[in-house]
Parts: structure tokens; C-alpha cells; sequence
């Protein structure tokens, strides 16, 4: 009997070779592609990411020829690739949505499926829903082309989604005063898609950048899976101390969550951390707007909201529901106790890249160094 797969709060995971197989992989992407052509956006284009587990390169593959197959375009990434980068990448393209194949912080035995819409953000339930009920009974009901046959027509181009990214990061923060700082920081991609990006982002000044779990590791020693919480971030804790750094940034799989540790080796939980995001906000760079946190955030954001005037929303848990109500009020920051935080002028997904370098100019700006 053919499985029925269901969609959680961020799209579709599974165990590899239980239910995560090629198979389902193909019939959930015919989903996809039913909603889209659905959607009037037929032919269009669909960016198409992936991060650094087991295989995930091969199931972007399998996906892209369904994608093609049913007469979409796709930008497929040149490598393994952080979901910040992906998201903005459809907006950097004029893309429909896209797809990403990543289980985020899942452990090791598992892959996924993530969905994003034209603005880059999570889809709305009522949208997973329609995905889902479109997804064939089996792969009779999958529409597909050969790789190789799509990417010599151009209905499959290979691209690096780095360079708009780091464009738009320019425009979003200053780089240069983190450069100068001085700062020790260590970085634990957690062997996953952030390896790389502080160096790249902040290389060349008086500030040292380090780090470990940076090579792919699918198995993910040192840790029980790829969440920067404890007792994950246990080993780069110790390493912060042992290295005399003035501060840990952590990026969970796909980087889209951030953690962080103090020079003391000190854990700085998410709640914590989604405060710290929104002061630094309202506080250092005197901005103003809405805050949407998840009813299960901790209230010190509606303690800061009465401080400085700006009013909260409260949504249900996941992307899916703070993504859609950030657009809807233009608000200036969104989050979840999973250290998931989104800003206003970049797209409404979660940013571990920026969250990190946020926090980094809040240390500079506050001389909390």
C-alpha cells in the first residue's frame, strides 16, 4: 500500500530509506508542482536547494527532473546551500517558490522536504494542505524528464545563489565595524550549510574567525543532531573558553536557526536570544514595528513592546503561521522559541546568517566586546 505523506509545520520529513525514499521524494514534488501550475504559475521558475545530509544533492536531482517534467524551470544551487540563501534567491530570480531538500536540526537518520513561496517565506497551511492532497497515490501518477536532457534545454540551469545574497546582506547591515572590532569569534556550523559564510562575510580585518564542525560530516559527531541547543553546543562551549574567544555563534544544519555562547562558555538560550534581537532592533538602531512571536515565546518581547510602543502578534507554532502575519503587518521582527528569527527588508524566513551578524553589531555597537 502506498504511503500517505503528511506535511508538519515546515513541510515533510522522514527517516531515509523508511519513508524518505526517491520514491515519495518524486511524488511529493509532483504535489508541489500540481499546486504551482494550480497557483497560475505554470512554466514559471522554482529555486531548488539542498543542504549537506546523506544523498541530498541526489534527491534535488530527483526532484529538478519532476520539476522539469511538468514544465517548470528550475535554478538548482551549485552545492550544498543555507536556507536563508534560498529563500532570498527567489526573490533575487523572480522565482515562484521553492524547494529545499533539508531536515534543518532532524537527526542524522533523517532528510526533508521544505516548500517556500513566492516571497521566499513558509506557506500558509491552507497552501501545505492543497500540496499535500495533490501528492499521487504512487510514482505512476510523477511526470519527469531525464537531468541531463532538462539541463541541456535550459529548463534546469545550475546557479551559485551566494553572490545576491551577499549583496543583500550589504544593503541590511554594515559589515565594516564587526571587521574592525577585533572580536574572537568562534563559529559551530554544526557540520552543516554555514560553514564558510562568516569567514567569507567578515575575512580580511582585525577580527579572528574560527571554526569547528565545518567540513561535511552527515553523521554528525560531537553532537545528537544539528540544534543549536544543549548538549549539542556542549563541545563548542568548551572550545569557546579553551580558545579564549569573546563569543560563540551557532548555525543549526541548514543555518537558518542561530545559537549563541558568551566568553565564559555560557549557553545563551533562544528565548533569550529572540530579546536580544529585539532590542538590538528597537534599542540600538531605533527602529519601530510590529513584533510577531509564536503563543509559546517568552513575554519578555511584550515587556519590550510596552517599552517602546509597538504592538505584538501572536501566531500558532511554526513558519507557516509567523510568516504570513509578518507580511500582513509589515513586522519588524518574527520568531520562535527554536531561535528562528526573520527581519523586516529581507524575506519573511528564519536567517541564521543575519541573526549571527546582528548580534555580533549589537556586541560592537554596545562595546560588549
Amino acid at each position: 500500500m502506498t504511503q500517505k505523506i503528511k506535511f508538519g509545520t515546515d513541510g515533510w520529513r522522514g527517516m531515509i530509506a523508511g519513508d524518505y525514499t526517491f520514491e515519495n521524494l518524486r511524488r511529493c514534488t509532483q504535489g508541489f508542482a500540481d499546486y504551482m501550475i494550480s497557483q497560475g504559475r505554470g512554466g514559471d521558475w522554482i529555486v531548488l536547494g539542498y543542504d549537506k545530509r546523506f544523498h541530498s544533492e541526489n534527491f534535488a536531482n530527483a526532484a529538478a527532473e519532476v520539476l522539469a517534467g511538468n514544465g517548470l524551470h528550475v535554478y538548482l544551487t551549485d552545492g550544498p546551500t543555507p536556507t536563508p540563501v534560498i529563500s532570498y534567491a527567489v526573490v533575487a530570480k523572480g522565482a515562484a517558490g521553492a524547494i529545499n531538500i533539508t531536515a534543518s536540526h532532524n537527526p542524522p537518520t533523517d532528510n526533508g522536504f521544505k516548500v517556500r513561496n513566492e516571497f521566499g517565506g513558509a506557506i500558509a497551511p491552507e497552501g501545505l494542505q492543497e500540496i499535500e492532497a495533490r501528492i499521487p497515490n504512487g510514482e505512476s501518477g510523477v511526470k519527469r524528464v531525464p537531468l541531463a536532457e532538462a539541463k541541456a534545454d535550459g529548463r534546469v540551469v545550475v546557479f551559485d545563489a551566494a553572490p545576491d545574497y551577499i549583496e543583500h546582506l550589504k544593503d541590511l547591515i554594515d559589515l565594516e565595524p564587526i571587521k574592525a572590532a577585533g572580536l574572537n569569534i568562534l563559529v559551530d556550523p554544526m557540520w552543516g550549510n554555514g560553514a564558510g559564510w562568516f569567514p567569507r562575510l567578515l575575512g580580511g580585518g582585525a577580527t579572528k574567525i574560527t571554526e569547528i564542525h565545518n567540513v561535511r560530516n552527515p553523521i554528525y559527531p560531537e553532537m545528537k543532531r544539528p540544534e543549536p541547543i544543549p548538549p549539542n553546543v556542549d563541545v563548542g562551549l568548551a572550545k569557546t573558553t579553551e580558545l579564549g574567544a569573546d563569543v560563540l555563534i551557532i548555525f543549526d544544519g541548514d543555518a537558518d536557526r542561530v545559537g549563541a555562547g558568551d566568553e565564559n562558555g555560557n549557553f545563551i538560550d533562544q528565548l533569550r536570544m529572540y530579546g536580544l534581537m529585539a532590542f538590538y532592533l528597537l534599542e540600538v538602531r531605533g527602529q519601530r514595528g510590529p513584533i510577531v512571536k509564536t503563543i509559546s515565546t517568552t513575554k519578555m518581547l511584550n515587556k519590550l513592546a510596552a517599552i517602546y510602543d509597538v504592538p505584538v502578534h501572536e501566531t500558532g507554532v511554526g513558519f507557516k503561521f509567523i510568516a504570513p502575519k509578518m507580511i500582513e503587518v509589515d513586522a519588524l521582527i518574527g520568531g520562535e522559541e527554536s531561535g528562528g528569527y526573520a527581519f523586516r527588508g529581507n524575506v519573511p524566513e528564519r536567517d541564521g546568517i543575519l541573526a549571527g551578524l546582528y548580534f555580533l553589531d549589537m556586541m560592537v555597537k554596545l562595546k560588549k566586546t
